[in-house]
């Protein structure tokens, strides 16, 4: 399976802001495909329904001073978005890529 078989089109990284942390990810793709983006197989082996039925990849992100959580499969990235808080199965699936980061959720 190559990207273009799992990523929207794009032609440039955003940066997202999670935990306090800048991560690069594709415009034009969902949080969680930003979260596949950088650990293909981490993400991809999670227990995600990719649908947010399952409520797995919910996160909360900031703006303006307030929190709203969200699924991160239904969710599109944009350049500057804080996500506060992510699902425990994010932080599981994820764990080489959040691993170095501050992961406990409030």
């Amino acid at each position: 399976m190559s990207q273009s078989d799992i990523f929207e089109p794009f032609e440039q990284l955003i940066t997202l802001r999670v935990l306090g942390r800048p991560l690069k990810v594709p415009e034009r793709n969902s949080i969680l495909r930003g979260f596949q983006f950088l650990d293909l197989e981490g993400i991809s082996d999670g227990e995600f329904c990719w649908n947010g039925e399952c409520l797995n990849c919910q996160v909360t992100i900031g703006s303006g001073g307030r929190e709203k959580p969200v699924m991160a499969c239904r969710t599109y990235a944009a350049d500057g978005m804080e996500i506060l808080k992510i699902s425990d199965e994010i932080r599981r699936a994820a764990a080489d890529l959040l691993g170095e980061y501050e992961t406990t959720s409030e």
